[in-house]
This record gives structure tokens, C-alpha cells and sequence, in this order.
């Protein structure tokens, strides 16, 4: 079914969540760009960031499950509203705390927000998608990344020219505010939009057809809820894989490329460099080839190429071939979890935020536990030869695929 032609308020419902995504991915990154000088600041040593990072990721954890059955109630619109803002306040505590016991206040709040936003503005674009009628998902994902590039050299170019933390952090948090109050009155609100605004629905053309929003079958009790149940474990299973191995790329793939071939830090820093760059290229084409294949096809075939990737860089002793591994990785891994979340987001219940909390929350323990484990394995064989590890779960993702079919409504009586 070819897609009608979105309408303008759709077009700017389009641009103003690119905006937020951007926004989201540009203030984690001023954190994590001046992680050092707050510390610094804040006199907290390397182990007692380790422990506070870890409680902002469980913190993080809470508002994505928090954060589902609201954006149910109250509609994604408002939760995206109310979580972007509160981001971008608690960003201006880091920048004051003299003190550990204030800087772990201040990034349990922040890990709350940046979890709350995640779930409540993919709830909105999986929203979005559905009025357009076609692939959109990857290129919210896309923004994030470009948003991340942008305040990480925002910055590196703050800190090159001295600038305080407050002073970095205060204008930081007055563009986001400002962000904010443009776009988010150009979302679609809770309220399923008007016929004359939703072109049409989304037909998978891998797997079944999406429903429209005012005929998606609610399950009822019973088989039918635990058949959900078990989609949505599934769909978590794979997030957390796909997570898991982003995480492994982004932590270790530099420190790989030094351990396997004895390169200096800025060749060692090419694998990673390969692999963002290729993520960030491959999310901005990845709708497009889902409007072709299908999520179905994304998911297997991307996830087939990061298992090639992993395998290359774990059979390479040549640093541009073990580059282009990380390059392969990149490529695969950049549709796979836009097209988890869009399956989450369209399962036909009445909870598809809450469905999206549960999934996102998987993937995000994937995304911790990821580098841990090469961490923890680092000590008992080789840092290549862990690699075998995302390797295979990218293997088992594309084996399980199928899990983001889009379901087949069930078959009504007159």
C-alpha cells in the first residue's frame, strides 16, 4: 500500500520530535564531555563515579517504568513535555555540586529524566509513524546521534575556551528550555488524530499490517494477554542483545583495536570512529530500507552483517580490515533497535507506552551489562575472544527475528 501524503501538521509534528531526539542526545553528551571537570569539582574519585553512574542508570531504569503507564494516561505529548524540561534543569545541578553526596542527588534526577524522555518521545514517534503510514523510526534515532555529536564538540569547544561549568551548563539548559517550547506544542496529542490527518497505516511488507490507531484489538484475558506477554519478553530479549552489543562497540572496540594489533591511541581510536560514523549513516537509511524489506528484514539482515562485523574483527590481525569490521558493526547494529521499539510501540494493546517501558528497560541492562561482561571476560581469555560474545547474540537476533513481525489482528465475528 503506497503511503498518502502527510499533511503539514504531521510534517511538523515530524520536525519538532527530530528536534527533541537532537536535544536529548546533545545534553547527555555536555554531561558526559565534562564528566572529568565535575568530578574534579565535586571531589569524587574514579570508584565513586563508577557507583554513581551506576545508581543514575537505575534511576534511569525507574523512569522508563514510571514513565510507560503515565504516557498511557496522559498521553505522550505531555509526558515528553514534562520530561525534556525537567532534563534539561537537572542538567544545571552537576555544575554547582561541591560535594558527592550533591552530585549523586543531582544524576539520580538527571537518570530519571533522561529514562522518562526516552520512553515518552519513542511513544510519540511510534504515534507519528502510524499517521504517516511509513517507515519513519530510524531517523528520531539519527537526530539523537547528530544531537550527541553537536554537544560533545559544543563541549570540547566550552572547555578549550575556559568557559566555567555553570556558565557552560546554564546556556546549555537555556537552549533546551527554549527547544522545548517551540517543539513541543507541534506533537500530536493523546487524542488519536482526526481521519483527515492520519494518511493511512502502515503495512509491513515483510509481515502483517499494522491497525489503525481506533481498531487495534486490546487483548483480553487470558491466552490472548500472555501471547502479548511473551511478545513483549521477546522483543525485550532482542533489545537487550542489540544494546548490549552497541555498548560492547562504544566501550571497548578502541581498547580491542590496541590490545589485538599493538597500534598507538589514535589509530586504535579509528575502530570507533568507524563504527559511530557507519551507526549514525546507517539510521538515517534504515527507513527506507524498512519500506522495502520490512522490519522483519531489517532486524535479520542488519544483525547478520554485525555478526560478519564481529567476526571480521575477531578474525583480523590487519588494522583497515579489523576498521571496516567495526564499520560493519556499525552498519548492522544502526536499524535493529528502531525497529524494536516501532514493533513495541504497535503490539495492538491498550498499554503500548507501558509495552515500550518494559522493552526499553531490557535493552537498557543490555546496555550496561554489555561492557561489563567483556570487562569480566577480559580476565580470563583474550579481549578479541570476547568479542564472540555480541557476535553470537547478533547471530540469535537474526535467527529471531520474526519477533518483530507486526502481529496479525485477530479475526472478528459479525
Amino acid at each position: 500500500m503506497a503511503a498518502a501524503t502527510p499533511t503539514p501538521r504531521l510534517r511538523k509534528a515530524r520536525l519538532a520530535l527530530f528536534a527533541v531526539f537532537g536535544l536529548n542526545g546533545m545534553l547527555s553528551a555536555v554531561w558526559i564531555v565534562h564528566i572529568p571537570a565535575v568530578t574534579a569539582r565535586a571531589g569524587v574519585s574514579p570508584t565513586v563515579l563508577g557507583m554513581l553512574i551506576l545508581l543514575m542508570a537505575g534511576c534511569a531504569i525507574v523512569g522508563m517504568q514510571t514513565a510507560g503507564p503515565l504516557a498511557d494516561r496522559v498521553g505522550s505529548r505531555t509526558l515528553t513535555a514534562a520530561a525534556v524540561t525537567l532534563l534539561a534543569l537537572t542538567l544545571l545541578g552537576p555544575a554547582h555540586a561541591a560535594s558527592p553526596a550533591a552530585l549523586g542527588l543531582f544524576l539520580c534526577a538527571f537518570g530519571f529524566a533522561n529514562g522518562a524522555l526516552d520512553v515518552s518521545m519513542n511513544a510519540q514517534a511510534v504515534h507519528i509513524e502510524r499517521a504517516y503510514a511509513r517507515p519513519i523510526m530510524s531517523a528520531f534515532h539519527a537526530f539523537f546521534s547528530c544531537g550527541g555529536f553537536l554537544g560533545s564538540a559544543f563541549g570540547a569547544a566550552a572547555q578549550h575556551a575556559h568557559w566555567s561549568l555553570p556558565a557552560t551548563f546554564t546556556l546549555t539548559t537555556a537552549v533546551g528550555l527554549a527547544v522545548t517550547v517551540v517543539a513541543i506544542p507541534a506533537l500530536l496529542p493523546h487524542t488519536v488524530p482526526a481521519a483527515d490527518d492520519v494518511p493511512g497505516t502502515y503495512v509491513d511488507p515483510a509481515a502483517a499490517q499494522h491497525l489503525p490507531a481506533t481498531e487495534a484489538p486490546t487483548p483480553s484475558d487470558g491466552e490472548p494477554s500472555r501471547r502479548m506477554g511473551r511478545k513483549v519478553v521477546a522483543l525485550g530479549l532482542i533489545a537487550f542483545a542489540l544494546l548490549m552489543a552497541e555498548g560492547v562497540a562504544a566501550d571497548w572496540s578502541a581498547l580491542q583495536v590496541r590490545d589485538r594489533l599493538g597500534v598507538d591511541a589514535g589509530a586504535a581510536a579509528l575502530a570507533f570512529t568507524a563504527f559511530s560514523l557507519t551507526m549514525t549513516i546507517g539510521r538515517f537509511g534504515a527507513d527506507r530500507v524498512s519500506g522495502r524489506l520490512g522490519r522483519v528484514g531489517v532486524l535479520r539482515w542488519g544483525t547478520a552483517v554485525a555478526a560478519v562485523g564481529f567476526g571480521v574483527v575477531v578474525l583480523s590481525g590487519w588494522l583497515p580490515l579489523t576498521v571496516a569490521g567495526w564499520a560493519l558493526c556499525g552498519i548492522g547494529l544502526s536499524g535493529g533497535v528502531p525497529q524494536v521499539f516501532t514493533a513495541a510501540g504497535n503490539l495492538g494493546s491498550a498499554t503500548a507506552a507501558t509495552d515500550m517501558s518494559r522493552v526499553f528497560g531490557l535493552g537498557y541492562v543490555g546496555l550496561l551489562a554489555g561492557p561489563a561482561v567483556i570487562g569480566w571476560l577480559d580476565k580470563l581469555v583474550p579481549l578479541t575472544a570476547a568479542m564472540t560474545v555480541p557476535l553470537a547474540a547478533m547471530a540469535l537476533c537474526a535467527w529471531g527475528a520474526r519477533a518483530v513481525a507486526a502481529p496479525v489482528p485477530a479475526p472478528t465475528s459479525d
